[in-house]
């Protein structure tokens, strides 16, 4: 088994607090198709915003992560329980889990013990699902800023893993019964500020600033303000790609 990629074990504030959540649509169209509400897994879990929804209709969710300052940052509630645990080995019983979420973090996952796992705890017919959002979208004068800033000066410092982000997740394996998921965006209002911290939480900007000591979002803070005007918000779009099936 791989040693796991953990690019998220400090920064868990920012993450926190810029990180958008993910849209109620993907909720609905996960219950619409899960058989039982008993126990949920949220895998990857970060900062826990995927388990705090679940734990609205579960009776008990499982949220586990390799960082413990992910965790640190994650919202208590009494029917979540967070495990500081790889995603290809946990202390779950066999058979014991209804539905199984990894949102924006299977692409960090060693796949085929994660999913020799995954058919170990899920139940026989368990609704298995992992989900992505790929590149923010605003008007088009800021969508050429950072389309410059994500493809021209942060691109060499991402880590190989994001190729599968930017293929829609279409590209990752998938040994479950498909079923077809809906188009789905997130859509939040930011202030130029709140899009600063959101881009300071990439990996990609994260390493650039391990590598040459200094923040790349300066590079664009002239140009972005220009585009962004004087309007104290601005609608971001992240389109949303989900692979859902059950597990046999």
């Amino acid at each position: 088994m791989k040693q796991p990629i953990d690019n998220f074990s400090t920064g868990g504030e920012g993450y926190a607090l810029y990180r958008p959540e993910s849209p109620k649509e993907v909720f609905d169209f996960l219950y619409a198709h899960v058989k039982g509400f008993d126990s949920a897994w949220d895998c990857g879990t970060g900062n826990g915003q995927v388990a705090a929804k679940l734990a609205e209709r579960f009776k008990a969710v499982y949220a586990t992560d390799i960082s413990e300052d992910q965790l640190k940052h994650a919202p208590q509630r009494d029917n979540v329980i967070y495990r500081q645990e790889r995603a290809e080995k946990t202390a779950f019983p066999d058979h014991s889990l209804d539905l199984i979420t990894v949102a924006q973090a299977i692409h960090w996952f060693d796949f085929e013990p994660f999913y020799k796992e995954v058919h170990r705890v899920a139940k026989p017919g368990a609704l298995f699902a992992a989900w992505t959002y790929s590149l923010l979208k605003l008007t088009p004068a800021i969508n050429e800023v950072i389309n410059h800033f994500y493809l021209r000066i942060t691109h060499p410092y991402w880590d190989k893993q994001r190729d599968y982000v930017d293929a829609k997740y279409k590209t990752i394996p998938f040994p479950f019964k498909e079923i077809k998921a809906p188009e789905m965006y997130i859509i939040r209002s930011y202030t130029l500020e709140q899009l600063m911290g959101y881009l300071r939480t990439w990996s990609g900007v994260r390493h650039y600033i391990e590598k040459e000591k200094s923040d790349p979002t300066d590079l664009i803070m002239d140009d972005l303000k220009k585009a962004w005007g004087s309007i104290e918000k601005q609608a971001v779009r992240w389109p949303v790609h989900v692979r859902a099936g059950f597990v046999s």
